[in-house]
């Protein structure tokens, strides 16, 4: 199986059977996103314990690369420390970057070793108008973390 051709299966996998998706009841920083040029919206909810997200709920409706990529952040982000998302979204971002600006620190001769699952959305970057709904949960799940050290 080719390599594009994985990565598109784990797109779909992420899609039909997204994870995280359930609203939090103890939630204690939430935030609402949107894309109207592709009707995606999203909702991050999270529990934040100490410096560690302990839970995530993402929920919404949208495209594909949306909804995939919002299954697949809130996998890479639960149990981890704000510092580390930080850094994840940031190299997440830098993936995505159409000009380069970023420098995700991906390995080609390792595929997945660096973001894992997220890597397969590296293709979505021959589409630019799409990277916007790869994006979305990503930049929610920023003001969502902002919201809660802002209250």
């Amino acid at each position: 199986m080719a390599l594009e051709e994985l990565y598109r299966e784990v797109i779909l996998d992420h899609y039909r059977s997204p994870r995280n998706r359930q609203p939090l009841g103890e939630a204690n920083a939430v935030a609402e996103g949107s894309n109207p040029l592709c009707g995606d919206d999203v909702r991050i909810e999270l529990l934040i314990e100490g410096d560690e997200v302990t839970a995530i709920g993402v929920t919404g409706h949208g495209c594909s690369i949306s909804q995939a990529s919002g299954s697949m952040m809130g996998d890479a982000v639960k149990g981890r420390s704000i510092e580390a998302i930080r850094t994840l979204t940031g190299r997440f971002k830098g993936m995505m970057s159409i000009d380069g600006a970023g420098d995700p620190g991906l390995d080609p001769s390792r595929p997945g070793a660096v973001l894992g699952d997220l890597e397969a959305l590296q293709g979505v970057r021959k589409f630019p108008v799409r990277i916007k709904c790869a994006n979305l949960p990503w930049t929610t799940l920023e003001q969502a973390i902002k919201s809660f050290f802002d209250s």
